[in-house]
């Protein structure tokens, strides 16, 4: 396991992960199983479209789990913007 891959869901994160927090993790573990941290030219087409994948898939993932007895039940996606106080 990469230990630079944090876990992402409440009530381990604090906050909802951001998409710069899920594709940085996607990146991290695109890193890992390829063993390049930057790819060659050649290989950057692949490489940046497999963290696009891992980074999508992994949102869905946070935003279908049901975290019991968490802080917030709420899943990302259901969350309404807040309107500005006045």
């Amino acid at each position: 396991m990469c230990r630079s891959i944090k876990t992402l869901r409440p009530p381990v994160l604090p906050e909802e992960a951001t998409e710069d927090d899920i594709r940085a993790a996607a990146l991290q573990y695109v890193r890992k199983v390829s063993g390049f941290r930057a790819p060659a030219a050649h290989n950057r087409e692949v490489f940046e479209r497999a963290v696009d994948e891992i980074a999508e898939a992994t949102a869905r993932l946070l935003d279908g789990l049901e975290v019991r007895g968490a802080h917030s039940g709420v899943r990302r996606q259901e969350r309404e913007p807040q309107p500005d106080a006045v």
